[in-house]
């Protein structure tokens, strides 16, 4: 049986780990239909996007750990991780208002 792939883009897990999104479900239940898959640089962005790193909610971190596959940025995408600019976290922070 192959399961359906949803990949989740650095917006959805910034939301997540505030513990605000509909994603939190899908993790805590970990669906046996759909395999989570994001990339080591999605993770950095929407960690790097939060404003105060208080707010992220640590338990919820690892549990997205535990159940989301988490690919090399290179090896999904085929190109270099990028450095985080303060442009990418206003265009991550504007795509989540």
């Amino acid at each position: 049986m192959n399961k359906q792939k949803m990949y989740i883009k650095p917006e959805a897990i910034f939301n997540y780990l505030k513990g605000e999104d509909k994603l939190h479900t899908l993790i805590t239940t970990q669906s046996t239909q759909v395999d989570l898959v994001t990339t080591d640089q999605n993770l950095y962005e929407a960690m790097g996007s939060v404003e105060n790193r208080s707010e992220i909610d640590l338990n919820l971190l690892v549990k997205f750990l535990e159940v989301v596959k988490i690919m090399p940025h290179i090896d999904l995408v085929k190109e270099e991780r990028k450095v985080l600019t303060p442009e990418r976290v206003e265009e991550i922070r504007a795509l989540i208002k």
